[in-house]
């Protein structure tokens, strides 16, 4: 018997080995192949569907108290009422988080409010209620100066903010998380001479809401 004929151990396990990779190999592209099809066909369906942001409303708002403690702190109360709506035909909304509220001048007057998460089916709106309170909250020393000048125009521009996450959810398909932001601005008779309590939003008005 030749050398060539004699095959050694180590000689069988690297064709054991060979045999192996291309198994894994086969595996690894085949799974790949799965994946990218699945992933193109969620892509396809997304282009296609192309899901519409939700729309949100100012419905009312009442501002109970406003009050400086001294130049640079403030106590406030605001009750609201927004109306959401899912413009989609075919897909549902989970909102998993929603935390809203109320700024004047570019100023956070109040502390953040969280809203339950709820889900939304297609085409279908929501009336959501949230109190706004701020217990000595840090605002500038022009607050009671801007507060004067828009009770001598006659008008207190209030903006409320809300931002939270979603997900669509089409058929048994969910979708990973988003971020959406909401801002609505509340034009409330005021003035010139200071009213009873509350402000009142004097009529609804749309949001923007950006994703």
């Amino acid at each position: 018997m030749s050398r060539e004929d004699v095959k050694s151990p180590k000689h069988c396990a690297n064709k054991q080995q060979l045999k192996l990779d291309k198994r894994y190999k086969k595996l690894f592209l085949a799974a790949s192949a799965t994946l990218s099809t699945i992933s193109l066909l969620i892509l396809l369906l997304w282009l296609i569907l192309r899901p519409s942001k939700p729309e949100f409303a100012l419905r009312q708002a009442d501002v109970y108290q406003l009050n400086l403690i001294d130049l640079h702190l403030l106590n406030s109360s605001i009750q609201l009422t927004l109306s959401s709506k899912n413009p989609n035909q075919k897909m549902g909304i989970f909102y998993d988080q929603l935390q809203v509220y109320a700024a004047y001048k570019g100023q956070q007057i109040t502390m953040g409010t969280s809203l339950p998460g709820f889900y939304q089916g297609q085409e279908e709106s929501n009336l959501l209620t949230a109190f706004l309170a701020g217990s000595s909250v840090p605002v500038a020393p022009s607050f009671g100066y801007e507060v004067g000048r828009d009770q001598s125009a006659g008008r207190f521009v209030l903006k409320i903010k809300a931002m939270g996450r979603l997900r669509w959810k089409l058929g048994s398909w969910v979708s990973g998380r988003y971020r959406f932001n909401v801002d609505c601005v509340a034009v409330m008779p005021f003035g010139p001479t200071l009213p009873t309590a509350p402000l009142t939003l004097s009529q609804p008005t749309r949001c923007s809401t950006t994703l």
